[in-house]
């Protein structure tokens, strides 16, 4: 047999490549019928023009399938690297239209080494999840590649950025990747997360709900915290994921990208005197005072249809990124329960494990009083707050704006639980408890004795007030570093985060500790 020639070598390579791309008007249609684009259009969409780099294309699975499934283009996932704003990111992408997105042994272990490949390059890695499951031809060898993907996710967690979109089904184990990784992003009327799905639900519990209900977008961004962030649709939903990492450093090792700013460091902003009500009894949206001290009033909320008593998110201040964890007096009076502990804890850490200050934002009136809370674990719960804060390393500046009592206080991360710098604003109240409450407890004698007990409550609530919920007694003590006006806390935050930007701790040497969980 006469040997091919380069040219058509070439060419046969260029056709395999082609075939694999299953770029075929069937494959579209299958997408565009659900109302998805598909995997390469994802892709073209999230990465720079002309980036996008694919590995393992010509990738197969074992060869005991039907004949009708012999060829598997890519694998049923395109995988490789690309830039989003000159930053390198490496992604893949499973595709539905192929076979269903079904995960076989080889498409685990695709996605596993661009986990890999991602770690030793320092850099992020995006998944975007849009797959019917484990390809049941394959058996335990199916389950072997999600295994192979789960322990990735795993170890590399606190090592690189790691990125979901759910852009589609990703039921039963499938569902567990995203899980792990640090940041899951949703569309509406599109994705669904569940690990029992509602046929096998109705038959063992006898309940009856449709996908939507059971795991959609919105079920997992306001009752369960699945999801961080939700979108009408798959092009806003990109350009979330590019506005959150352009907030992010590429790796552990690395520190957050500074941003020139126009927004000057020593801007006074004579708003927040009147944002905040002196009067504890009126609530207020902090997210308005976290406006008036970042950068442009530029600021990525995380999780915001979720525990909205606590709101955490993304800003920079004088250029520098910082995460932002802040009391919302507008809901439950901004009070701390199991859902909001758990939504501050994992932001927390995840910020200290990349390297981006902590901007603490204190009006809490103290935990959520219920039996249902208790019973529910509030302890539990609470106590992974106290643990992040404590465990965090990066640069970490209270402010206390109104209402700092009790256990809650120290769960918000005061002097004695790791705070660098706290701050406090006049009207500020550093104290065990409210003066409701401690007048009960300090003059029950004096009031039950009293001749007029009303006058008496009164009077000992005054005194309460006056010499116990201010935050000059904090400051006497050094609990609190300064008392400052309102309107110049962008100016004191921005020199805190200067001068501590390169602070350094010595922790006892161990090989992890064991926080609540």
């Amino acid at each position: 047999m006469k040997p091919k020639d380069i040219n058509e070598l070439i060419a046969e390579n260029a056709r395999r490549i082609q075939k694999a791309k299953n770029e075929t008007p069937e494959a579209k249609a299958t997408q565009t019928s659900k109302g998805k684009l598909t995997a390469r259009e994802r892709i073209s969409i999230l990465l720079d023009d002309l980036s996008f780099v694919e590995i393992d294309a010509l990738a197969s699975h074992r060869k005991d399938y039907p004949e009708s499934e012999k060829f598997v283009p890519a694998e049923a996932v395109v995988t490789g690297y690309g830039t989003i704003h000159g930053r390198p990111v490496f992604v893949f992408s499973q595709d539905f239209a192929t076979i269903g997105g079904s995960l076989s042994k080889m498409h685990g272990k695709k996605i596993a080494k661009i986990i890999d490949m991602a770690a030793k390059a320092g850099a992020p890695v995006i998944g975007i999840n849009d797959s019917g499951g484990a390809r049941i031809q394959e058996g335990v060898d199916a389950l072997s590649g999600y295994g192979l993907v789960f322990y990735r996710n795993s170890i590399y967690s606190g090592v690189i950025p790691q990125i979901s979109l759910v852009l589609g089904p990703s039921a039963g184990g499938a569902a567990y990747s995203p899980a792990l990784s640090d940041f899951i992003f949703m569309v509406e009327g599109l994705s669904n997360m569940f690990v029992t799905g509602p046929h096998v639900i109705k038959a063992v519990t006898g309940e009856d709900v449709d996908k939507e209900s059971l795991g959609g977008a919105r079920v997992h961004h306001a009752k369960s915290g699945l999801s961080h962030f939700t979108y009408p649709n798959e092009a806003d939903c990109i350009k979330g994921v590019k506005k959150l990492l352009s907030f992010l450093p590429q790796n552990n090792s690395e520190l957050p990208p500074k941003l020139a700013t126009k927004d000057d460091s020593n801007r006074v902003s004579m708003n927040l005197r009147d944002i905040v009500p002196v009067d504890t009894q009126k609530g207020y949206d902090v997210r308005l005072v976290i406006k008036e001290i970042v950068d442009a009033s530029d600021f990525f909320e995380v999780q915001p249809d979720f525990a909205k008593n606590m709101v955490i998110g993304f800003g920079h201040i004088g250029g520098d990124t910082v995460g932002i964890v802040a009391n919302q007096p507008n809901h439950l009076a901004g009070c701390l329960d199991i859902d909001s502990s758990d939504k501050a804890s994992r932001f927390i850490r995840f910020c200290d494990s990349f390297n981006i200050p902590l901007i603490n934002l204190v009006d809490v009136p103290g935990f959520l009083p219920g039996v249902a809370q208790e019973h529910g674990g509030i302890i539990r719960h609470g106590a992974k707050l106290l643990y992040s804060y404590a465990e965090a390393s990066v640069p970490k500046i209270t402010v206390v704006l109104r209402k700092a009592y009790g256990g809650a206080y120290l769960a918000m991360c005061s002097r004695d639980m790791g705070a660098d710098m706290v701050l406090a604003w006049p009207q500020a109240e550093i104290a065990v408890m409210g003066a409701d409450g401690a007048v009960k407890i300090l003059y029950a004698t004096e009031i039950k004795n009293a001749s007029d007990q009303a006058q008496m409550v009164i009077q000992k609530t005054e005194e309460y007030k006056s010499n116990f919920l201010n935050p000059y007694i904090a400051a006497e003590r050094g609990y609190v570093d300064s008392v400052i006006n309102p309107e110049n806390t962008r100016t004191y935050l921005v020199s805190a985060l200067q001068i501590f930007s390169q602070k350094s701790e010595q922790r006892p040497k161990r090989k992890h500790g064991n926080m609540p969980v």
